[in-house]
């Protein structure tokens, strides 16, 4: 903390309540300086000396280390300890605060913190538990040491800067040289004055491929991954800068119609507030939960029971919208270079400390040759003072000087040095890296005579020549240090890599409608006649079930609609001819109306959707003159156009005072459209004759084969055009089918389903199948022939073994199959329409083999080869003649 601050916070404040009492203190004398700082000088500067040191030592991480400087200090004193042992964490908290100037508690969170992250400490004990929020256990009763890849990648004192710590007694690191992004693998979140900054975590094994990548000029994209699992959406990543966002969920499956099973965890989210979250949604009637219950253990399991009724995709929908099974987190990508805070990427934080990494492995590289050469220095001058006697020389030397002068002498006959290098090309002295020094000398005359006696000179020979070898490699490793690099984050990965995959899945979300999803947990009612709707109305006529978050449109017989908001109750305006809930962007739903215009006293029809509204607002449906009215109104889910009666008034002039009129010749339009003219004579009244059929036409579906929901928005692969009382078929690897109704809230697993498509009755399934009873393969064909909707029907046995191995719905399918008789492979192929008649679906089969296959293949069809027009052949071929001869596909021959 800067120095002035703590003056600040102790003297200076004192004076404060000083001047309250009576002597206001109007300036301040720094103890160092001697410099009078006024009292606005002193808080114009204080505020912006404790937001530096708040985002500069405590909040933000360096680049150089990805560390916060309390994360830096825990591991720098965990270094200090390190025996290969563990230590109470209790002392690595109490040696800690040797470098950190703040309490006990904030260490310990940041070393646990730190512990559960599993890739710096080895944790023993109680550490708590990131899926369940458990906190650790005290201090005092865990244990934790340094991870081997910790001491592999974070620490080198050679190539460490270092600083006094706070009270001048030690020296602690600026930055520690990690040679691996550790912000990137760990994640980061921190407050400071004015910023903050939130790093998300990133897959180590990605993390060390990118780097690679990075070092090999390619560019990268990384995508944060948490040890909590799920799926995360990354459409919105941005790279982790501001301004981005992911949306990350839980993996929810469908155990059974009323049980759902939540198995991974959004990111910081616990099964603690998961469950908070659902009991509350469940207690504002968005979602309809019978019972929760958290069966965490080594792998997170909560159970949810649904209410009797309700859909369990629908719910699945609901939770993500209205619980914490679904958070959307907004990066932050701040970190500090040079001093300052910068907002960046990760790409572009992992391109620094890749680049960072280089250097430092550089200067280990120059480290240790600097050591080599030292070694193979010393290793030459001994090997010529033992091996050429040189030590019997200053046997009669009687001052310190004369010994150095005469060793000096001796050397200089054996060995040239920069400062004495060779004078001819007959000059056969050994050439050394430096010069000799006073500190070689005194080195030599240290060796001892039981050395000198039993010295070897091969030994020293090979010793020397191994020196030399490691030196060229070294010299080597820097020349090309890129390639070095490479292959340091390679052994990284091969060494510590394992069990470090990817846990959490990239995927895209399909966007979901909270009132789409939402349980029904109100009634809507209305008042016609008063012109009041809300679901407070109980005494007065129900309109349909519906949820607290719904707009609801209302019709006037005066013409207008608006969509207002459910309440309890509101005024919509009186004489309701319709009410409903509305969807916005419906353009299913039809509204055909007839209305007699004021003005003109003419009576016109019109057919119109509503899609977009603003809330609250009212629309005029007719020409807007005075006395207009509607004479007739319906609302058609799906298009439908209908027969009306239309009956003239007695007193018109019209020929033909009654006839049908047909809606389905009337073409949809905008809703403001005036209408086409439906008869300029007075109109008595407009009944219904006979409903229709819709207009609209059959609606393409596709399946999200990702999300493994149906839409009508091309995502995905086309199922089919469906139209009123289409549905569809599924066969699923368990030997079930079902017929399903077209239901777009539904999720179907892509992970089970062999088949999903527009359902025909005329549809056979050709399956080959293990049956269990008679150990026998058995081949069937047969058509759906249960009536029931959404009901799963198995067609094999039910013997446990039993099993499918092929089924399909083509026509006339060929399978190659392969069987073991005996340890001899047979394989075989067959048509299985010829195989087999078309029989009842509960039926066996009949039998292909009386061993279980081993294997089950689908013989692709042969893609037709159009022959050229015959008139292109010659009638016969005669010798000279030529052909043209297509190879095909697959290198088969058409002959044409």
């Amino acid at each position: 903390m800067p120095r002035v601050f703590l003056q600040l916070t102790t003297t200076h404040l004192n004076d404060m309540s000083k001047g309250r009492s009576g002597s206001r203190p109007e300036q301040h004398t720094d103890s160092e300086t001697g410099h009078v700082i006024g009292l606005q000088g002193m808080y114009e500067d204080y505020f912006l000396d404790y937001a530096s040191y708040v985002i500069l030592e405590r909040a933000v991480p360096a680049i150089e280390d990805g560390l916060k400087p309390v994360q830096r200090r825990i591991l720098h004193a965990m270094f200090e300890q390190d025996d290969g042992r563990f230590h109470k964490v209790a002392n690595i908290i109490g040696n800690t605060m040797q470098y950190h100037p703040h309490g006990d508690a904030a260490i310990g969170d940041a070393l646990v913190n730190m512990g559960q992250r599993d890739l710096l400490i080895d944790c023993q004990g109680n550490w708590g538990d990131v899926r369940t929020g458990d906190s650790a256990a005290a201090s005092r009763y865990i244990e934790g040491r340094l991870t081997k890849f910790a001491l592999d990648v974070v620490f080198n004192p050679q190539t460490t800067n270092w600083q006094f710590s706070y009270d001048g007694r030690k020296k602690e690191p600026v930055t520690l040289p990690a040679k691996f992004p550790l912000v990137l693998a760990q994640g980061v979140e921190g407050i400071a004055v004015g910023l903050s900054t939130k790093i998300l975590p990133h897959n180590f094994i990605e993390i060390l491929k990118a780097s690679i990548q990075i070092l090999q000029g390619k560019k990268v994209k990384i995508y944060p991954d948490f040890p909590t699992g799920g799926s995360i959406d990354v459409a919105d990543y941005n790279s982790g800068a501001r301004g981005g966002k992911v949306k990350v969920r839980a993996k929810i499956e469908v155990l059974d119609k009323s049980t759902l099973a939540v198995r991974d965890l959004p990111y910081a989210v616990t099964t603690g507030s998961l469950i908070e979250s659902i009991v509350k949604a469940n207690d504002k009637g968005k979602i309809k939960v019978k019972k929760v219950t958290d069966n965490t253990a080594e792998l997170v399991e909560i159970l949810i029971e649904l209410a009797p009724g309700v859909s369990p995709d629908v719910t699945v929908d609901a939770l993500y919208a209205f619980t914490d099974c679904e958070v959307s987190i907004s990066p932050n990508a701040c970190v500090i270079v040079q001093d300052k805070p910068i907002f960046t990427t990760v790409e572009n934080i992992l391109e620094i400390s890749t680049n960072n990494t280089r250097e430092l492995l550089r200067r280990e590289l120059e480290i240790k040759k600097h050591e080599l050469e030292e070694k193979w220095h010393f290793a030459s001058l001994e090997k010529i003072f033992i091996e050429k006697r040189i030590y019997h020389a200053i046997e009669e030397c009687e001052s310190w000087e004369e010994v150095v002068a005469t060793i000096y002498r001796e050397l200089a006959r054996y060995v040239a040095t920069p400062s004495d290098p060779p004078k001819t090309k007959a000059d056969t002295r050994l050439v050394l890296l430096r010069d000799i020094t006073d500190d070689d000398i005194g080195r030599l005359t240290e060796i001892r005579i039981k050395r000198i006696s039993k010295y070897n000179v091969f030994k020293a020979d090979e010793l020397i020549q191994q020196i030399e070898a490691e030196l060229q490699q070294v010299k080597h490793d820097l020349e090309h240090i890129t390639d070095y690099a490479i292959a340091y984050f390679q052994r990284l990965l091969d060494k510590y890599g394992k069990g470090r995959e990817r846990r959490t899945v990239i995927t895209t979300f399909d966007a979901i409608q909270a009132t789409e999803v939402v349980a029904n947990n109100a009634k809507l009612y209305v008042n016609r006649t008063e012109g009041f709707i809300g679901y407070g109305l109980k005494k007065d006529e129900f309109v349909t079930d519906c949820s607290d978050i719904d707009d609801i449109i209302v019709f006037r017989r005066d013409g207008k609609f608006l969509v207002s908001r459910i309440s309890e109750k509101v005024f919509v305006g009186k004489d309701l001819i319709h009410v409903a809930v509305w969807k916005k962007n419906d353009e299913r739903t039809t509204y055909n109306m007839a209305y007699l215009d004021g003005k003109s006293g003419r009576s016109f029809v019109k057919r119109f959707n509503v899609t977009a509204i603003t809330r609250d607002r009212e629309y005029d449906l007719t020409q807007g003159n005075p006395n207009s009215k509607l004479l007739y109104f319906s609302a058609n889910p799906n298009g439908e156009a209908e027969i009306v009666i239309v009956t003239l008034a007695p007193s018109s002039k019209a020929k033909i005072k009654v006839f049908d009129y047909d809606f389905g010749e009337l073409e949809i339009k905008g809703r403001g459209s005036q209408g086409n003219i439906l008869s300029k004579y007075p109109v008595k009244k407009v009944v219904l004759k006979e409903a229709g059929k819709s207009t609209l036409g059959a609606q393409k579906v596709w399946i999200d084969e990702v999300s493994g929901k149906l839409n009508t928005d091309s995502r995905g692969r086309l199922l089919g055009e469906f139209d009123t009382g289409d549905q569809l078929l599924l066969t699923y690897k368990d030997g079930a089918y079902e017929v399903a109704d077209i239901d777009l809230n539904r999720r179907f697993d892509p992970e089970e389903i062999l088949h999903l498509g527009k359902f025909d009755p005329e549809t056979v399934i050709s399956a080959v199948h293990y049956d269990g009873n008679k150990g026998w393969t058995m081949v069937k064909r047969f058509r759906v022939e249960t009536k029931s909707t959404g009901e799963r029907f198995s067609y094999l046995s039910e013997h446990k073994d039993s099993k499918l191995l092929y089924a399909s719905v083509k026509p006339a399918p060929r399978i190659e199959y392969s069987v073991k008789i005996k340890g001899k492979k047979i394989q075989g192929e067959v048509d299985l329409a010829d195989f087999i008649d078309v029989k009842g679906w509960r039926a066996v089969g009949n039998k292909l083999s009386d061993q279980k296959l081993s294997s089950v293949k689908e013989i692709a069809e042969p893609e037709e080869v159009v022959a050229p027009p015959s008139e292109e052949l010659p009638e016969k071929l005669h010798a000279g003649d030529s052909i043209e001869f297509d190879m095909g596909k697959n290198g088969q021959g058409t002959l044409f």
